[in-house]
């Protein structure tokens, strides 16, 4: 179930039925070369949300060629960052290709039933005939290309000639809202923030004595997953309940949302600040 991205191949080729669909003799063959000699190929099979490639059931892995992918979707590389290859839909949201323990940049998607390049409901693409829904990918990918804009703004650009010899017009920018949705790069940095939803607690002074006394209550964390703050904050309640304190509530700033989970059975409240 591993897709590869391959720099090296000049072609796709799937050998998993499991990830197409489709699949039907092709109308001409492919001679396929490599190391291992060659393979005579006459079968293809569509990957949805990609498009059309060569199946080839003998065959060992399914490999996309890096040269196709960047024909049909942005590909960006930082070898600074340890995430790969990153395609990205039409969406705005990416496809990560990582490298394995021997090197081979590869996305797994067992879970994802080949839909690697598709994140919409199967459904709403029925409504739209195959061009409309080519018409429609190539809207969201010129919407990234000009720098995102909100859809009012792309089809005001495009109803107004602003971008030359521009390929789609307003219907095709409304059916790509409708089957992908909002364009989240458009969104990001101009989304207003809710304000957060603010707890009340009441504070108990604790008399001086006890406070110097019993104060010094510490817990060492040796990293900053989640289950680790959550077992070391835990320890600590349990130090304040042997002393005869209950606590109830705990005040932290927004690193401590992601441990809500681990007190639901608790009565503690967890209080992140805004």
């Amino acid at each position: 179930m591993w897709i590869l991205l391959d720099s090296q191949s000049t072609v796709d080729v799937f050998s998993n039925p499991r990830l197409l669909t489709n699949i039907c003799d092709a109308k001409r063959d492919l001679t396929l070369y490599c190391n291992a000699g060659k393979a005579i190929i006459n079968k293809k099979g569509d990957l949805k949300g990609y498009g059309t490639v060569w199946f080839y059931p003998e065959g060992i892995a399914n490999i996309l060629s890096l040269g196709n992918v960047k024909k049909k979707h942005r590909v960006t590389y930082d070898s600074t960052h340890d995430e790969g290859f990153l395609v990205f839909k039409a969406d705005g949201t990416a496809q990560t290709f990582r490298p394995s323990k021997k090197g081979l940049f590869f996305s797994d998607v067992k879970n994802e039933v080949a839909h690697a390049f598709v994140n919409t409901v199967e459904n709403i693409k029925t409504k739209y005939t195959v061009k409309e829904y080519s018409d429609a990918v190539r809207a969201c990918s010129l919407q990234n290309i000009i720098g995102r804009p909100n859809t009012q703004d792309y089809i005001r650009y495009v109803e107004r000639n602003i971008i030359p010899n521009c390929p789609v017009n307003k219907a095709d920018i409304l059916r790509a809202e409708d089957i992908f949705g909002g364009n989240i790069g458009s969104l990001q940095g101009k989304t207003v923030r809710k304000k957060s939803t603010r707890i009340v607690t009441t504070i108990h002074e604790l008399p001086t004595e006890i406070i110097q006394q019993h104060g010094n209550v510490a817990e060492l964390i040796r990293n900053e997953k989640s289950v680790t703050i959550a077992t070391a904050i835990k320890q600590v309640l349990q130090i304040y309940h042997r002393r005869g304190f209950k606590v109830q509530f705990l005040l932290g700033d927004g690193q401590f949302e992601h441990i809500r989970k681990y007190f639901a059975d608790t009565d503690v409240t967890i209080n992140v600040t805004g």
